[in-house]
């Protein structure tokens, strides 16, 4: 939780169009709180021309070094120089419509909507933001590759890296997001790079080859331009859907003849859209009021008529004696299911509304569901009997389900938690892309090959 001071508090009111008049301290009602109660008393200005405009330079300033330190202190900044360039580049100056709090928050900000209002283009989250220029490891005088300007941002993040003799190509599909990202690089005053109005898949072979490659778009496979493209000794990262609605970004590099991971991270990012790798989702209400719903992906089978009013069918559950502890992520787990299971992980957000009526047991924070048919099931969790030697409380892996298979389908899925816990949940995870016309791989235990052309 982030706590503001209340010059913070006075700057943010400003930039909604308030001017404060007073601050009145109180004293907190318990008397063994030494901590005072602000009421800051505020008018609001005619217009938003008539806001007190040298605050916001110095608001934006400190919002930003704010969500830098966040950034720092929870561990998404590892380096000196990606944490120089994001205190560098302005992110409001690339989102000029929203407030400051708002560019400055640890959070996607939508720009763009289709025509049933959901969202097809944002402001990457920032942490996420982070997390990725450390995995591509740009050095000074390179060359790069993005894929999905949006707003123009992480270009400029870039631009600042690679320095001036160095030099970023940014692609977007829609010309309206192009023009977006040159405005905001212009005001940003980055004048190394290229923004580009063109299908992404196909990389932009004219400035190739590139020193990094970098997809800010969900990928279902890898197109070969993307290889084609890089320089030797070169790097493409890419958040890679790999079955389902999981979606990891994976940093690939040849190594002797052959593209190998040399890390991987959890996250998610818009997917490709319009050209050769369009990659549609779906989005499945599971109950009439539209408080769970079902993200599913083009390459996985669903009945959406059979799932529609899932939650009225009876439920079974079943519970793995797998445990882990609270803050533990589970996306390894994820990705083991994903690959394990015939159709595949799907994301299945709930709203407060739908747990608090008793609709579903609150899932796993990622909300992540196996359906076949007109069967879904879900991962859950509940304190576990037992705490850790360190007195840590534990929690235990279930698997709730709904439908007329659900007590076959929660059992092979809390099976197969079981699988990943006994023999696999301590091993490193690698992904590697072969060459269409490779010799398959033999099948072994652990590994799982998928064609995502």
């Amino acid at each position: 939780m982030w706590v503001l001071t209340p010059q913070l508090w006075e700057d943010l009111l400003t930039e909604y169009g308030f001017r404060v008049e007073a601050i009145d301290l109180f004293p907190h009602p318990d008397k063994n709180v030494t901590v005072n109660q602000q009421l800051l008393r505020a008018r609001r200005l005619p217009d938003r021309s008539a806001r007190v405009s040298s605050i916001e330079a110095p608001c934006a300033d400190r919002l930003r070094a704010q969500l830098i330190d966040h950034l720092v202190e929870t561990g998404c900044v590892r380096t000196p120089r990606v944490e120089e360039a994001i205190r560098t580049v302005p992110r409001h100056l690339f989102l000029p419509n929203a407030p400051l709090v708002k560019a400055y928050g640890n959070a996607p900000v939508d720009t763009k909507f289709d025509g049933s209002g959901r969202s097809i283009s944002c402001a990457s989250q920032p942490d996420i933001v982070a997390m990725v220029l450390e995995q591509l490891d740009v050095q000074p005088g390179q060359k790069i590759l993005e894929l999905g300007a949006g707003t123009g941002f992480n270009a400029g993040v870039l631009g600042y890296l690679v320095g001036e003799k160095g030099h970023v190509t940014t692609i977007d599909v829609d010309q309206d997001i192009v023009a977006g990202a040159r405005s905001g690089l212009a005001a940003a005053g980055i004048h190394n790079v290229d923004v580009i109005l063109g299908d992404g898949a196909l990389g932009h072979a004219p400035n190739a080859p590139y020193d990094r490659i970098e997809a800010t778009v969900g990928a279902h496979g890898v197109p070969h331009a993307w290889l084609d493209q890089l320089a030797p000794g070169g790097r493409l990262l890419t958040p890679l859907r790999l079955r389902g609605s999981v979606s990891r970004s994976i940093s690939f590099e040849n190594q002797d003849g052959a593209w190998r991971s040399v890390g991987s991270q959890m996250n998610t990012f818009m997917p490709l859209r319009k050209g050769i790798a369009h990659d549609p989702r779906v989005f499945v209400p599971l109950d009439p009021d539209h408080t769970v719903t079902l993200i599913t992906n083009g390459d996985q089978k669903v009945n959406a008529d059979a799932l529609s009013d899932i939650f009225r069918q009876p439920h079974t559950e079943a519970w793995t004696d797998v445990t882990f502890r609270g803050p533990e992520s589970a996306e390894y787990l994820e990705l083991w299911l994903a690959c394990a299971m015939p159709n595949g992980l799907s994301r299945m957000p709930a709203t407060n509304e739908a747990i608090e009526k008793g609709l579903v047991t609150a899932p796993y924070p990622s909300s992540t569901a196996v359906f076949e048919g007109g069967t879904l099931t879900y991962l859950t969790r509940r304190p576990y009997a037992k705490k850790a030697p360190d007195g840590a409380t534990l929690y235990e892996f279930g698997v709730i389900g709904h439908g007329p298979d659900a007590e076959a389908l929660a059992s092979d899925v809390a099976d197969q938690v079981r699988t990943w816990n006994q023999g696999f949940r301590a091993l490193d995870v690698g992904v590697d892309i072969q060459p269409l016309d490779a010799t398959p791989l033999a099948p072994k235990p652990g590994r799982f090959t998928f064609d995502n052309r």
